[in-house]
């Protein structure tokens, strides 16, 4: 058995999450899939995977041995296309990953004009809640924001966004006046864990270095953006996301942006993609499409969070969704 094939079913494997995906995939028996298997693990002498009826996970071996082969594959394809040269055109499936909330709201209008535009590519839209390293999850690109600390990624700026604490007209209309930090202590709070479930940070005052923080007893705790936003909303409290999640509330008037003063430096937001990888056809195609695109939207975005609405429309009622 030829051992490049095998290693591509393997990954093939690893993408799907079963062995019976990558039959699917590759288009070959299950039989077929496992010997293709059976045949990597005798020639490292190690078991790659651990088995079960209905998924597959990586042996100790087999993680080290996914990250090379998938390194070796992507190698492959980028001289496969730079021997083609100018004569390549974009095909293929390109793979991005992004959060849940960017990926939904922000990524996948940019990804369905792109596929109208390009019908030779397919796209998988990995929307994950959790770090994902590129090169190790065989991934073209993704949608970063935060500040960036991996010198291996090539990253293109597309815009910021504010960490920012926000309630509706109707919450802040019956509960205490929020003017100072110290007044989020008075407030039914909304939290979130990875915005802080008993205190929020906020930077220090000018001439000190120690940065503030405000602790508090939430009202509630939830783990979807979307059922933060919508429980602010309707009025059951303050909370804290990021400016992009609630920017069409703000510009609709049912959040207000609070204490703005106190809010740290802004978040850079950043398209990135693995060394070498924007010279293949497809990712190439897609970061030209999607970069002016981005920016104009998180520039759009930035502008009318600074433009008050001109009236608060009334809170909603009776809907929640997960985000």
């Amino acid at each position: 058995m030829d051992r490049l094939d095998a290693m591509k079913v393997f990954v093939a494997a690893l993408d799907e999450g079963s062995l019976a995906g990558a039959s699917r995939k590759t288009g070959r028996s299950a039989a077929a899939v496992s010997r293709a298997i059976a045949f990597l693990e005798a020639h490292v002498g190690v078991p790659l995977l651990h088995r079960t009826t209905r998924s597959i996970k990586l042996s100790e071996a087999g993680e080290r041995y996914a990250t090379a082969c998938r390194k070796l594959l992507m190698d492959l394809e980028e001289a496969d296309r730079n021997a083609a040269g100018e004569r390549s055109v974009p095909r293929g499936t390109l793979t991005i990953t992004a959060t849940v909330f960017s990926g939904v709201e922000i990524l996948r209008p940019i990804v369905d004009a792109f596929m109208d535009e390009y019908p030779t590519v397919s796209v998988r839209l990995h929307m994950l809640e959790r770090p994902v390293n590129l090169i190790d999850e065989g991934m073209d690109l993704a949608l970063r924001i935060t500040h960036l600390a991996d010198s291996t990624l090539v990253a293109q700026r597309v815009g910021e966004v504010r960490r920012v604490v926000v309630a509706s007209p109707r919450y802040l209309a019956t509960h205490p006046r929020i003017v100072e930090l110290a007044d989020l202590g008075k407030q039914q709070i909304v939290a979130m864990a990875h915005m802080g479930l008993d205190s929020w940070s906020f930077p220090p005052l000018e001439g000190s270095s120690v940065p503030r923080s405000i602790s508090f007893s939430p009202r509630l705790v939830v783990n979807s953006i979307r059922a933060a936003i919508e429980s602010a909303v309707d009025g059951h409290g303050v909370t804290r996301l990021l400016s992009y999640h609630v920017a069409s509330e703000i510009k609709r008037g049912s959040l207000q942006v609070l204490l703005a003063e106190a809010e740290p430096l802004p978040i850079p937001v950043h398209i990135v993609s693995p060394f070498g990888r924007l010279s293949v056809p497809k990712v190439r195609a897609f970061v030209d499409f999607a970069l002016p695109r981005l920016r104009s939207h998180f520039a759009r975005m930035a502008k009318e969070m600074e433009t008050p609405p001109a009236a608060p429309i009334p809170p909603r009622r009776g809907r929640m969704s997960a985000g």
